[in-house]
């Protein structure tokens, strides 16, 4: 195998059983990409997560030339959990291919790119970048709409719209435990 799966536990001890179906399943991911050089799985139990069910955490992170990938699920169940993020990064394999075969990517590390990318100032200390700009309309709506229309496109994370009723623009987003909560700028 080309690769090298790396699998760290933390905050719990790490079973056989566990480290074998990890490691056998991690090491399919080079079926999707064979750039992949290093796939690292970090097991951890988050005794401070607020709900029990969120309490066993599986990141993954797959680096290879020119690309880092990183996916985190939680779940109650530790191999529940390392699925989901499995499942999650074959689809970020899947949309990084897509955007690797237009011709994206100079070749160079993901390490290299961030050294070469990262602005430092007289006395060594990094200063501050904004890596990406975006643009957008914002669509004036209701709150109900918005959760709605978040639902529909599929944004895990966050929603901005235009609420007329207030009259600014509010950010939705989904919460750990399935709410969600909505944060309305003031200017002070």
């Amino acid at each position: 195998m080309a690769n090298k799966v790396e699998v760290l536990a933390r905050n719990m001890r790490l079973t056989d059983n566990t480290r074998e179906y990890v490691e056998k399943k991690a090491a399919k991911l080079e079926r999707y990409l064979q750039e992949i050089d290093e796939i690292r799985v970090e097991l951890s139990f988050a005794k401070t997560a607020r709900n029990a069910n969120d309490r066993q955490v599986a990141e993954i992170n797959v680096r290879g030339r020119g690309f880092l990938l990183r996916t985190e699920e939680r779940a109650d169940d530790m191999h529940a959990a390392f699925d989901a993020a499995l499942d999650k990064m074959q689809r970020q394999i899947d949309r990084y291919k897509g955007k690797h075969y237009r011709g994206r990517g100079d070749g160079r590390s993901a390490a290299e790119v961030l050294e070469d990318e990262m602005p430092v100032d007289e006395t060594g200390e990094l200063l501050p970048m904004i890596a990406r700009r975006k643009k957008f309309i914002v669509l004036p709506m209701t709150e109900e709409e918005a959760v709605e229309q978040m639902r529909l496109l599929g944004h895990d994370n966050f929603f901005i719209f235009f609420n007329p009723e207030q009259n600014s623009i509010q950010i939705l987003y989904r919460r750990r435990n399935g709410t969600y909560g909505l944060i309305e700028p003031v200017v002070g």
